[in-house]
């Protein structure tokens, strides 16, 4: 890696002072990860038990459009590729091409946020609110928890792209930005896992 791409080069203590920093950082976020993980895991929980309570309104063959959430789903899996992309160039300092590839997955994964919002307008505006039954309670909590997430995987993917530009792929910045693909990548995996079990499985 360049000191252009780094910034201001570090002396050989205060590498190894950052190094070890930005490894606890890291313990604590996969920390972070998992207590996330307990709690969808809890939301998929309820949504299972909630799944056929559908008090006499409609049922998931009823308001689910798979061709309508497959476009979604593949914003995310195409968003998911490209942060990888932006982390390879990260790895080999190229900063441009960080930026770039970030700004693809922050556009990618603002489109799968505007799809899911017209979805959830489309329910309720057809008087199929979470408010209609518990299936629908159970639906809206686990993909709007999911969708407050990528909403939040966003405004920090926007941050990271500012610390880019201003600081450079500093220690500190790729530590960050580590951090952040990993959360990008939980969002992922936890989509997939929503797909299968409220949409798929939801038109069985």
């Amino acid at each position: 890696m360049t000191t252009e791409a780094r910034g201001i080069a570090a002396t050989p203590h205060e590498a190894f002072a950052e190094h070890d920093v930005s490894a606890g950082q890291a313990f604590g976020f996969w920390l972070y990860l998992m207590s996330d993980l307990v709690l969808f895991s809890a939301l998929f929980a309820t949504f299972a038990v909630l799944a056929h309570s559908f008090a006499g309104g409609p049922t998931g063959k009823d308001i689910i459009h798979l061709p309508y959430v497959f476009g979604e789903t593949m914003l995310l899996l195409f968003s998911s590729g490209t942060c990888g992309l932006a982390m390879l160039n990260m790895y080999a300092g190229r900063r441009t091409p960080v930026l770039a590839w970030l700004a693809v997955t922050f556009v990618l994964g603002f489109g799968f946020i505007l799809m899911e919002l017209h979805e959830f307008r489309t329910l309720i505006v057809d008087g199929h609110g979470p408010d209609r039954s518990a299936y629908l309670s159970a639906f809206f909590t686990l993909i709007g928890t999911h969708g407050l997430h990528v909403a939040s995987g966003l405004i920090w993917m926007a941050v990271m792209i500012n610390q880019v530009i201003v600081k450079g792929l500093t220690i500190p910045v790729q530590s960050r930005l580590m951090r952040l693909s990993m959360f990008w990548h939980f969002l992922d995996i936890v989509w997939v896992a929503v797909f299968t079990v409220v949409y798929l499985m939801g038109v069985l």
